[in-house]
């Protein structure tokens, strides 16, 4: 699929969104291979690539960034673009699958977009991002939280928090804040952004005193000897590392054997999946707490209400639009749409006013210093949020080239 001459496009929507054109491709397999005629770009147009899974496992969380992304587009639009360059937010949808993240990055590559933003995922990330690293343009993922993904593609950017500082956030918030000190650790050993978030959590839970009681892989356990498992071992609480797909099945699953400590999450149970009856008691960290009575928050939530007739469904959304804002400041401090200048200009982010949190990229890490926001809810209420500073925790180190502390500590299942 090209931007040209797409092939394997099912879904070609044009959006008009308060003065922004977005072009939304959908890859599928055996699809019509019908040409694409998108408006005539001229020179005074910025053209921005963002990849997004908008069905599939991901799409509770990328759907509602993607949003974010589009709005903050049509704001930049309304007041008359960058440097008076209209902006064109060009959308390829992933379909929750690395492979199709991989094409998306090809195919907006493709059509000479400026940079490329988008995805929730480290796994769907890394599919993109290899590309986007080999033709020398700047990539922002508004959610993969990996702390090694800067690592290893020097012009990828987060605009979120990593996950060492989300997991250690909830090891602090779990035993210092709510008295909970013995766990049962659940991974989904095929995701890479799982077992990153088992690895930390472990790490700072144990040096904070707390005992895990039970470790086991997902993949490789019968649910329901799984929940007997947690059971019999009877810890306080449960720290489920898993995507937003299958994490809302395994709590209920758990629910209705009996199993009712608090079950404790990073960023993918912020999703409406989650926020139903029958949940008990979740806890998981998040990137933003939004308000429509924020001083900071309060703007972007009228907004996107007025947009899409739906409050924000969880802060990915904000992610989102932050995301699409940071790369607007880059361009617009560039005064040009060339991918090496727009890449110096994001290296000297600094004291960025977005809604998730100040941005600054210190000392070329390419990852921000923001806070974690603790999320409590039962079943679908919210009982507390609490706010935890990074600098209470410690940087995450080297990138390994497997797990090896993740995978000794789960060699037992």
């Amino acid at each position: 699929m090209s931007l040209d001459n797409c092939r394997a496009v099912s879904l070609l929507v044009f959006f008009v969104l308060m003065g922004t054109t977005i072009f939304v491709a959908q890859a599928t397999t055996g699809a019509d291979d019908s040409p694409i005629a998108p408006r005539e770009h001229s020179a005074d147009v910025v053209k921005i690539g963002a990849i997004y899974s908008l069905q599939g496992a991901q799409s509770p969380l990328d759907l509602p960034s993607s949003r974010g992304a589009m709005l903050a587009a049509g704001e930049i639009n309304a007041q008359g673009g960058i440097n008076g360059r209209r902006i064109e937010l060009v959308v390829c949808d992933a379909g929750s699958d690395p492979a199709n993240a991989g094409q998306c990055a090809e195919d907006l590559l493709a059509g000479n977009v400026s940079a490329l933003m988008g995805l929730s995922d480290t796994d769907m990330v890394s599919s993109a991002a290899q590309k986007a690293e080999e033709a020398g343009i700047p990539f922002v993922t508004s959610g993969a939280t990996s702390p090694y993904l800067t690592q290893r593609y020097p012009s990828l950017f987060l605009a979120c928090f990593s996950d060492d500082v989300q997991a250690k956030a909830g090891a602090i918030y779990a035993h210092d804040e709510m008295g909970l000190k013995t766990c049962a650790l659940l991974v989904d050993g095929d995701m890479e952004y799982a077992r990153l978030l088992a690895g930390f959590f472990k790490e700072k839970y144990q040096d904070l005193g707390g005992k895990i009681l039970l470790e086991a892989f997902l993949n490789r356990s019968d649910a329901g000897e799984l929940s007997q498992a947690v059971k019999d071992a009877g810890p306080d609480m449960i720290y489920l590392a898993t995507g937003p797909d299958e994490a809302g099945a395994i709590i209920l699953g758990m629910r209705r054997e009996g199993v009712d400590c608090p079950v404790f999450g990073g960023d993918s149970f912020d999703s409406p999946l989650l926020k139903r009856a029958g949940m008990g008691s979740i806890v998981f960290s998040t990137h933003a707490l939004l308000d429509e009575n924020s001083t900071v928050t309060g703007k972007f939530v009228r907004s996107y209400r007025a947009q899409y007739g739906v409050s924000p469904e969880n802060a990915f959304s904000a992610l989102g639009y932050d995301a699409f804002r940071i790369l607007a400041d880059a361009i617009n401090r560039s005064g040009s749409k060339d991918p090496q200048a727009i890449l110096q200009a994001l290296e000297s982010t600094s004291g960025f006013k977005g809604v998730t949190g100040e941005i600054c990229y210190r000392d070329h890490s390419r990852m921000p210093d923001k806070d974690v926001v603790m999320i409590s809810l039962h079943d679908e209420e919210m009982l507390a949020s609490h706010t935890v500073k990074p600098s209470s925790m410690s940087p995450a180190g080297s990138d390994p080239a497997v797990m090896p502390s993740v995978q000794a500590a789960l060699s037992g299942h």
